[in-house]
């Protein structure tokens, strides 16, 4: 939980400063960013947090991302659209703590006819320490759980939000 007693917020944020130079936003890609305090229940015995919890932190991301667009998650599936990750790759740089607030940043970085890509850098909020990066494409399925291409309205909504 944060200092008023949320267990994570959001924001959108486009970067304007990349390698300590400032740049025009418009030509950055769109960052969404979320944070969440560590709870103790994502830690071992040691309060380091458990390794799978990074895809779920990165699943609030996500779905958040795709909020912030315009649309829900609960919207897509109530129209029958489900997003089921086919590829996950995550790369370890350091551990998150318990009680440690956490970063979690979002880019969309490729839309497909029955695909998305999403793209995570999670860090510590205090020190700016990346803990890690990671990625995950995500495959459109119909009511049956078949691939099916994404609704051409989505399509668009998902690509506004990279420009």
């Amino acid at each position: 939980m944060d200092n008023r007693g949320t267990p994570w917020r959001s924001c959108a944020a486009p970067r304007a400063v990349v390698r300590g130079l400032v740049v025009d936003p418009t030509a950055v890609p769109y960052v969404h960013v979320s944070e969440l305090r560590v709870r103790y229940v994502e830690t071992d015995r040691m309060g380091v947090v458990y390794h799978a919890n990074y895809l779920a932190w990165c699943e609030i991301g996500r779905t958040e991302y795709i909020r912030s667009g315009g649309m829900t998650y609960r919207e897509l599936e109530e129209r029958g659209v489900a997003l089921a990750v086919a590829d996950a790759t995550i790369r370890y740089h350091a551990p998150a703590r318990y009680d440690d607030l956490v970063r979690v940043e979002t880019t969309l970085s490729d839309v497909r006819s029955r695909s998305v890509t999403f793209d995570y850098v999670i860090s510590r909020v205090d020190d700016g320490a990346r803990l890690v990066s990671a990625s995950t494409r995500l495959v459109s399925l119909d009511r049956d759980g078949r691939a099916a291409a994404l609704p051409s309205d989505v399509r668009e909504t998902l690509e506004r939000t990279r420009d």
